[in-house]
């Protein structure tokens, strides 16, 4: 749990908040707008008026200016969803009709269900290879092909039974189907570019009143979201008011946990893929992240913010009411309705936000450096303030003089990742893509309800002990191309294209990204009660969402460029702990498969000779701890002046990595210009001037010195009894003899 130590944390304690809507919003308070609908699919928020389709594009950004529109017929208007080409327009007309609009012509046709036996729930349009438009009805599904050339729509499957309502999101492109009494028996597929893919029935848990009463579980109440490019459905029970979350698996859906809701009345978000549990009577917001190591909150509930207000008050000091009054809406207001993943509509103001976290906020609640730095290394929305934040966490842990064991397991943490991402693809951003395989296992689907769950008793919460969403990851699955039904014993995982406008069958990366950690064998094993060959079902979305292509990944040239160039200077009077910390940092470096850049071991062998501490720059020069390089041979020879024995280490560095020309420049230097002379003869040197050995030859007052030099270079450079130098030495050794 990051927020385990609320106080004395990295940054500024007592945040007001670790989640905030950014001001201004998206306006859409438009006269004679018949309400507002999302698109999940196109990422549009569509307002229609009477005889038009006005909508605003609301990926990658929030836009600020006016919206786009489509004439349309007149008549009532239940949902909207634009085709995933943009051609045509669905209109949900009422519960027995759907209108289809081709925008290029005008062209209308409908379609629509007996009124007498069935009523249409709602649609969804699809990238499915054998289907474009799914129908959702009372009496089970409808798959719809569509023919551009006559504007019509081909029946090409029905799928009977019995629905109460429906769930559905574009990101995962998974339909949870709801039935019986209570409305807790599910059907589920998902209709993706790799075709149909149906999950096992399942049975939600539902607590029974004091009178024994049996609640009928409502469709606000459950939810999809995809963290992690993995499937999850959360379903709240009012009741036991608790917040159930379950995991979709080949042959089972597990109940993995239960998380206090402390409220009957919640809403849910999904941002960067943290679970945001809205409590909306005490206006505060609960963090979750399935990839820790518990199930227990990021952090504290706190409020949720409004950012960016007029600054007639301080943002410090303002209260829920004070923001309202600021922003003309109440926080967490009855119009209020959460759209999946990461958006606010205020219905009753016109008004659009999307949600973010405050990750500075989130870092400064704990002190627990290593986990505050695996929690933000797993965050993909903003990759350079992430960078940022991460490596001033690891500046200050280190100007605290922190343990150094602790500074390690930072370092370890950060360079982690970094090899992680080198594995998969290299450091360039938006490049790196890698394809889980897949494996054809055998079995067949169970029938009937399958929930296995994992907690000690039901309704019971779980302790913050060890998250099974750890072990594994995503599982191996392949993408052959599926025309018809396949069912979840058949395939490894779930997998969904990507939400982007441009729709791709694109694989994704393994569920730990580039912040997988080891898992322990009792979490292997609390997985395997599913099914021996069991594998979860994961989405295939792209985890690097929005905008934003960057890595959050630190290199080691960073984190020297970044913090221990930094650091130098404050930590002067203490040597010897920021030495301990960069051999720190190289076991770590060297664990991960990375190389340090060479700057680090001068650095090092400055903070060794400052304290006097010869002998054990020699061991680790000769251990090569110190890794050899032209830039750690400068600097010995330099710290050489205050111990001969230490030169001789540069010296010695030099000719090993066959740097001739340095070499020989070190020789003439200390004025062993003769030697310098036998060696450049012997690797064949002639970078270096001959003026520079004759002139060490004139200084020594030995005209068979002076001799021997000329005559080399009169040997050994032919050209050179054409230049100025050979004639002036000449006439300097005539005088000499």
């Amino acid at each position: 749990m990051l927020g385990s130590q609320m106080q004395g944390g990295l940054g500024t304690p007592g945040a007001l908040s670790h989640a905030y809507v950014q001001h201004p919003p998206l306006r859409c308070d438009i006269p004679d707008i018949r309400g507002l609908f999302y698109d999940d699919a196109n990422k549009f928020l569509i307002a229609p008026t009477t005889d038009r389709i006005l909508y605003w594009k609301i990926a990658p950004s929030i836009p600020s200016g006016p919206p786009n529109s489509d004439p349309v017929n007149e008549g009532p208007v239940l949902s909207v969803r634009y085709s995933l080409d943009h051609k045509v327009i669905g209109i949900h007309r009422s519960r027995h009709e759907i209108e289809f609009r081709n925008r290029e012509t005008g062209e209308t046709c409908s379609k629509k269900c007996r009124a007498d036996s069935e009523t249409i729930l709602g649609f969804f349009w699809t990238d499915c290879p054998t289907c474009d438009v799914i129908l959702v009805k009372t009496s089970g599904l409808d798959m719809l092909a569509y023919e551009p050339q006559s504007h019509a729509f081909r029946l090409v499957e029905s799928k009977k039974f019995i629905v109460s309502w429906y769930l559905y999101t574009h990101e995962s492109r998974l339909i949870l189907l709801a039935s019986g009494m209570q409305c807790t028996m599910f059907t589920g597929y998902q209709f993706s570019g790799g075709g149909i893919v149906k999950i096992p029935k399942f049975e939600m848990m539902m607590s029974k009143t004091e009178a024994n009463n049996k609640p009928v579980l409502a469709a606000d109440d459950v939810h999809i979201v995809t963290v992690y490019g993995r499937i999850y459905c959360l379903q709240l029970d009012r009741v036991s008011m608790s917040l159930n979350l379950y995991r979709f698996y080949r042959d089972a859906v597990v109940q993995q946990c239960t998380l206090p809701t402390y409220s009957s009345r919640i809403a849910v978000s999904a941002v960067d893929n943290i679970i945001m549990v809205h409590q909306i009577d005490a206006k505060v917001v609960i963090l979750y992240d399935v990839n820790l190591d518990s199930y227990a909150p990021v952090s504290a509930p706190l409020p949720l913010l409004v950012r960016g207000l007029p600054s007639n008050s301080r943002q410090a000091s303002q209260t829920a009411d004070s923001q309202s009054s600021a922003y003309g809406g109440t926080i967490y207001g009855d119009g209020w309705n959460f759209l999946i993943p990461d958006l606010i509509c205020d219905a009753e103001n016109g008004l659009l936000w999307r949600l973010h976290l405050d990750l500075e906020a989130i870092a400064a609640s704990s002190s627990d450096a290593p986990s505050v730095l695996q929690f933000l290394q797993r965050r993909k929305s903003d990759p350079s303030m992430v960078k940022m934040i991460c490596l001033a966490i690891v500046r200050t842990i280190i100007l605290e003089r922190r343990p150094v064991t602790t500074v390690a397991k930072a370092m370890d943490v950060v360079l982690d990742s970094y090899s992680r991402l080198m594995k998969m693809g290299g450091g360039l951003p938006g490049v790196r893509r890698t394809h889980e395989q897949s494996e054809q296992l055998g079995g067949q689907p169970v029938e009937g309800s399958h929930v296995i769950s994992q907690e000690t008793s039901p309704g019971t919460t779980v302790s913050p002990s060890a998250n099974p969403d750890r072990a594994g990851g995503a599982a191996n699955r392949s993408a052959q191309p599926n025309s018809g039904v396949n069912h979840g014993a058949d395939r490894a995982s779930l997998n969904t294209s990507s939400d982007s406008d441009e729709i791709m069958n694109v694989s994704q990366v393994t569920s730990q990204g580039t912040s997988g950690y080891q898992t322990s064998d009792a979490i292997n094993k609390g997985q395997q009660v599913v099914g021996e060959d069991s594998r979860p079902l994961s989405s295939g979305t792209s985890m690097q969402h929005g905008q934003h292509a960057g890595s959050v990944a630190i290199s080691p040239i960073e984190m020297f460029q970044s913090v221990f160039a930094l650091v130098e200077d404050e930590m002067m009077g203490d040597p010897a702990y920021l030495t301990a910390v960069i051999m720190e940092f190289l076991r770590s470096a060297s664990k991960a498969g990375l190389k340090a850049p060479p700057n680090l071991y001068v650095m090092m062998a400055m903070l060794l000779a400052r304290s006097n501490r010869y002998a054990e720059i020699a061991l680790f020069v000769s251990n090569k701890i110190l890794e050899p390089s032209k830039e750690l041979a400068m600097q010995l020879m330099e710290l050489g002046q205050q111990h001969p024995p230490t030169r001789k280490l540069g010296l010695d560095m030099l000719r090993e990595r066959g740097l001739h020309h340095d070499y020989v420049a070190a020789l003439l230097q200390e004025g062993y210009y003769l030697a310098a002379l036998h060696y450049a003869r012997k690797y064949k040197v002639i970078t270096v001037q001959p003026a520079l050995f004759l002139e060490k030859a004139v200084a020594s007052n030995s005209a068979q010195n002076l001799a021997t030099v000329l005559s080399f270079f009169c040997e050994f450079t032919p050209s050179f009894k054409t230049t100025s130098d050979f004639g002036r030495y000449r006439h300097i050794l005539s005088e000499m003899v």
